[in-house]
């Protein structure tokens, strides 16, 4: 059932190698098993593949405080002591710690995002992927939840560069707080959170968390209960979403397909299938509206690169085998060698009126948004007027700024000594 649909898709061999630590649940060495496994099942022969052209510190800083972009870039496990109080002003060391080589782990997931929405921009592809993105907890100038750089957000802005709307998606089981707080005042960003609520990080995502000012109605929260399932989520996740495209017509759409909402992980209480996960990213792609697909959340070592696999195939208009073939993981995905997996038998706490309950809430909220924000009556307005607050998106930004995934593009000197990556057909 495949399509003629243009897929790219960013991939640096070099993210497995990075470690948060001894016992830290977030395992950057699943991007790699994902890669491999999309590797061992053809996936990759119906994609562009690129590795990511890394972005400047300067780009990061479109959403991060300079401050902070700079502590990132000096501070290593080796000279930590210097740093005891900037440190803790923007919350590194515990659940974001310090490791070797953490900018470049920075860099490079974050650069895959912002060259997937440059690509789009260009339209040089309909969808790309970027397993290594979608480190949605990043505030501005602090680390959270194991987020240090808000790959989510930087792609945004590079999207609003061409795009007047853009609508992110988040179905991490976490609460996708650091991007609705970066457009929580612009209905130039419409974010919708599906997410575990109540005594569960990050306490964020009520349902009356709606926005405010020019984007109040323009931040849709759907708080939830353990136990969610792949009927119960359908039931939520499609009508909601239809809801959404019909009102706000985006124009682009970033979609962050958190793995800890599947049954089984090790941090998450969901209940959700690889197919009920991934009934998500079909409905999604259903819209044909050009699409970044991110990774996020996913603790157990085993599920996510069966999840991403997956989704890579769904977005690829792909049936894959259930049997997974030969990989270099292989003993991982034992007993049973299989893509799917069985889900618990743990009880639902979601009760279908609740359910129903919250959706009319939001199919509220959503009747109460300015239909198609941006393109009813021409103001005279500067286009820098509809920007999100202090986000300089103009078009002189976006000249100096603008990536080029050309592997043969010109590069000066002085920008090749500075980035050994250039994007290339891997």
């Amino acid at each position: 059932m495949s399509d003629s649909r243009r897929v790219s898709y960013f991939y640096d061999a070099e993210i497995g190698n990075y470690h948060y630590g001894q016992g830290h649940p977030m395992k950057p060495h699943r991007v790699r098993m994902t890669h491999n496994l999309v590797v061992n099942y053809g996936l990759y022969r119906r994609m562009e593949v690129f590795r990511p052209r890394l972005v400047s510190p300067t780009a990061m800083t479109r959403f991060h405080s300079d401050d902070y972009i700079n502590f990132l870039r000096v501070i290593t496990p080796d000279n930590m002591q210097d740093y005891v109080r900037q440190l803790q002003r923007f919350n590194v060391g515990e659940d974001c710690p310090v490791f070797d080589g953490l900018f470049e782990f920075c860099q490079l997931y974050t650069s895959g995002s912002i060259g997937g929405a440059a690509r789009l921009n260009e339209n040089r592809a309909d969808s790309v992927i970027n397993w290594a993105g979608g480190l949605h907890h990043a505030k501005k100038a602090e680390a959270s939840g194991f987020c240090y750089l808000n790959d989510c957000v930087l792609a945004i802005l590079e999207l609003l560069k061409k795009h007047q709307r853009v609508l992110y998606i988040d179905i991490d089981i976490h609460h996708g707080d650091g991007v609705e707080e970066a457009f929580y005042c612009t209905n130039r960003v419409m974010t919708v959170s599906f997410h575990k609520f109540g005594e569960y990080f990050p306490g964020t995502g009520d349902v009356l968390d709606i926005g405010y000012g020019e984007g109040k109605n323009y931040a849709i929260n759907f708080p939830l209960n353990d136990g969610m399932d792949d009927e119960s989520y359908k039931s939520i996740f499609r009508p909601v979403i239809g809801k959404v495209m019909e009102v706000y017509a985006p124009l682009a759409i970033v979609l962050q397909c958190g793995a800890d909402s599947l049954s089984g992980d090790r941090l998450g209480c969901f209940n959700l299938s690889l197919k009920g996960h991934a009934d998500c990213v079909e409905y999604v792609r259903s819209f044909n509206v050009p699409t970044l697909v991110l990774g996020g959340g996913g603790y157990t070592l085993r599920n996510v690169p069966r999840c991403w696999t997956y989704e890579t195939a769904v977005m690829l208009g792909e049936d894959v085998k259930d049997e997974l073939p030969f990989n270099d993981y292989f003993e991982y995905f034992g007993p049973d060698y299989r893509l799917h997996l069985p889900v618990s038998n743990m009880e639902n706490l979601n009760s279908p009126e609740y359910l129903t309950k919250t959706k009319v809430k939001l199919m509220e909220i959503l009747r109460d948004a300015e239909p198609v924000p941006g393109t009813q009556i021409q103001t005279g307005q500067v286009e820098s007027q509809l920007n999100p607050r202090g986000y300089d998106i103009d078009d002189a930004n976006m000249e100096e700024e603008q990536i080029d995934h050309n592997p043969n593009a010109r590069v000066s000197a002085e920008e090749l000594g500075r980035r050994e990556h250039s994007a290339e057909f891997a």
